[in-house]
């Protein structure tokens, strides 16, 4: 009976994204009918010619994008709750996606002359997705040394918000010293978009995500015992240590890689693991990992609906709708856990 409701609940929401997808597809200044998607999938030949490039080069491109965006976000953001046990955990808010942010500013505001001596092109996506990963993997295991002599999670939590400033801190001297070119690219960059990634990009983006993501769902049992506590998991055989260094990588990649291509999008990694939570009723990673990465595609494809719904007047930063739409999610969880606590 329990696999039932699981089974109807993942149909339900999975209803769901597809409608998004499709809402997402005719979306924009120039609407796309119905059998000009059928056709474009099942007999491309069939289809205009206009239709056939707006679909391959600009909406397939965004709609993929933002499944993987969300996807990656979510599992992020379910990975760093479990670790540190902590319901506001996520990569925005621990600083994660601002190490990764770092990364970037290095590159495009700071080492872009060192970058072309070395014969590569500071722009490129490859090396916003190197520079990222290493950003974010740089802040993480300041985290993680931090947590292994702090075992107070609000305290690694508050350490988390201010290595995130000092990271916002240095990007700001960056900012400074940097061209007006430099500057600009990357203000633009930190509002993030879902409109600048090609198919080659996604060629790339697209494996990196998906063998992370089935790799950290073989640990799903493991990541269960951690619900237990530190000891109850090594008392089970999890060894800990290997665990969160392998999961903090997972988020890394993840994080580093939407980074590097989208900008930083806040508040997914926060909020989607929690509506997986309130929705499925589980605690069960076999069951909120894959929810999550369905959620978090429908988090960001109606994020992208609403950016896109002003194309008069321009394209919304991603960025600013998943914060609109993400905080009242974490405003309900942290009244939650403080009624929990009374």
């Amino acid at each position: 009976m329990k696999s039932f409701h699981l089974s109807i609940k993942f149909i339900i929401i999975i209803i769901i994204l597809i409608c998004l997808l499709y809402l997402d597809f005719i979306t924009g200044f120039v609407k796309i009918p119905f059998n000009e998607i059928l056709k474009y999938f099942f007999n491309p030949s069939a289809v205009s010619e206009e239709y056939y490039i707006l679909i391959k080069e600009f909406r397939l491109p965004r709609v993929v994008v933002a499944l993987i965006a969300g996807a990656s976000l979510s599992v992020s953001g379910l990975l760093m709750q479990t670790i540190f046990r902590n319901p506001l955990a996520g990569p925005y808010v621990l600083g994660v996606s601002s190490g990764a942010s770092l990364g970037v500013a290095l590159v495009v505001m700071g080492g872009s002359g060192i970058a072309l001596k070395a014969g590569l092109n500071p722009g490129s996506h490859v090396v916003l997705l190197l520079s990222a990963g290493l950003g974010s993997a740089l802040v993480l295991s300041i985290i993680l040394a931090i947590s292994s002599r702090v075992r107070d999670i609000l305290s690694v939590l508050i350490t988390g918000i201010l290595i995130a400033g000092v990271v916002s801190s240095v990007v700001s001297i960056l900012q400074y010293f940097a061209t007006d070119i430099n500057v600009k690219s990357f203000v633009v960059w930190t509002m993030g978009s879902l409109h600048s990634v090609s198919f080659s990009d996604i060629t790339v983006l697209f494996p990196l995500v998906l063998l992370t993501t089935i790799f950290i769902y073989i640990f799903s049992k493991k990541l269960n015992l951690l619900l237990g506590g530190e000891n109850f998991a090594i008392s089970m055989g999890v060894k800990f240590k290997s665990l969160r260094i392998i999961s903090f990588i997972t988020v890394s990649i993840l994080t580093g890689a939407i980074t590097a291509y989208c900008g930083p999008i806040g508040f997914i990694g926060i909020a989607v693991p929690h509506i997986a939570r309130w929705i499925f009723n589980t605690s069960d990673h076999f069951v909120l990992i894959p929810a999550s990465i369905i959620i978090g595609g429908i988090f960001i494809l109606g994020g992208d609906i609403i950016s896109c719904s002003f194309t008069e007047n321009g394209i919304l930063p991603i960025n600013a709708i998943t914060a609109i739409l993400g905080a009242p999610f974490i405003i309900w969880v942290v009244i939650k856990n403080k009624r929990t606590m009374v």
